[in-house]
């Protein structure tokens, strides 16, 4: 039986996408108990200087579907538990010199994790979601399994949950196509079945990554050093704004010119147009701080890897450091090996987890 068959009384996250409402409609249609809840984690107030807020925009749709459904909606202020559990830590890895993954401590600590801790105490068994991907209940345990939409599939994003957190989850949507998705949209008369999906991160809406860095962190002029012949091609505004494997950006003529490493005491970023050759490129690195959806490390060493979100995975092997301290090792180098993101262990169509990848760059902190 799969968990959409479940039952229950379901806290469903609506975003005013299509995915969420889509969701929204397949819960209440398997005859779930369901309440929707819009989580406002805009930090308008604060930004709405850089650009346009598009949250009120979202909260119309969302009503708009809610009413059609006739699902009772909730709307709770998130900003103050989003700030402190993910933007500050965004802040905080950039200005180490890594790239923060803002999507993945979303749903580990805000809507996994805060939401739950809100909800807990009004007899919610499950959290309903949008998300492209899908559990299923193995010998007590629930395991965390791809999408069959490969391009859409968000276990990534998901691989930091724990396995209490994941066993509340329910994604209605998980076992369908992007186009199917769209096409049940139609047939539930969604007042947004057309609507498209969204860019960017989800707590600055239309505003620019980097104008909200440049708010935040400022500017720091510095060097841009290409890699082979260690001579200055140019400069930046601070090695905070580039990240490894970066392409477009870099205002160069001569490219495309590619992000090889930063040296963040000296402000200097390493760049080489040459790059997706054997330059810069690694064949091994740390993933620190790995957590395991089963809540222990499987018995494989050897298995796949994503570095990045997308349909790419890499075969590798991994041997335990210390206590959620893993190496990882590819067959051959990989360009765009980026401390700060993630990588996420799978074996076939399972999701097993991941940690956050460290380089030796980061010596120089």
């Amino acid at each position: 039986m799969s968990t959409i068959e479940r039952g229950g009384k379901v806290a469903a996250l609506v975003s005013g996408g299509v995915d969420s409402s889509v969701s929204l409609a397949l819960l209440k249609n398997a005859g779930y108990d369901v309440r929707a809840f819009y989580l406002k984690i805009w930090l308008q107030n604060d930004l709405s200087f850089l650009g346009e807020c598009p949250w009120e925009d979202d909260l119309r749709d969302v009503r708009a579907v809610c009413e059609l459904l006739a699902v009772p909606l909730q709307v709770v202020s998130f900003q103050k538990e989003y700030w402190s559990s993910v933007v500050s830590y965004v802040l905080e890895e950039t200005r180490a010199g890594r790239t923060p993954n803002p999507d993945m401590l979303c749903n580990a600590r805000v809507k996994f994790g805060a939401f739950w801790n809100f909800i807990e105490s009004k007899q919610f068994q499950w959290i309903g979601t949008g998300h492209y991907a899908q559990t299923k209940l193995v010998r007590g345990k629930t395991k965390l399994l791809v999408s069959p939409d490969l391009v859409k599939d968000q276990t990534y994003f998901l691989s930091q949950l724990s396995p209490t957190q994941i066993s509340r989850a329910l994604f209605p949507i998980g076992k369908y196509e992007k186009s199917e998705v769209r096409k049940l949209a139609r047939e539930f008369s969604l007042p947004n079945a057309e609507r498209k999906d969204s860019q960017g991160i989800c707590f600055l809406g239309k505003i620019r990554f980097d104008e909200f860095l440049k708010h935040s962190l400022g500017v720091k002029r510095g060097d841009l050093i290409e890699y082979e012949t260690g001579k200055k091609v140019g400069e930046h505004e601070g090695f905070w704004y580039f990240t490894v494997g970066q392409r477009k950006g870099i205002k160069l003529s001569g490219g495309p010119w590619f992000v090889v490493s930063k040296d963040i005491k000296k402000n200097i970023v390493f760049i080489s147009n040459a790059w997706r050759g054997a330059q810069g490129s690694r064949d091994s690195f740390v993933a620190r701080a790995v957590k395991w959806v089963s809540g222990s490390p499987p018995r494989k060493r050897r298995m796949e890897v994503k570095i990045r979100h997308g349909a790419l995975r890499i075969p590798c092997r991994i041997r335990a450091e210390g206590a959620s301290v893993w190496t990882v090792t590819l067959p051959h180098k990989e360009a765009g090996v980026a401390p700060g993101q993630f990588a996420v262990f799978y074996d076939g169509n399972e999701c097993l987890g991941g940690g956050r990848i460290e380089t030796e760059e980061l010596s120089s902190e």
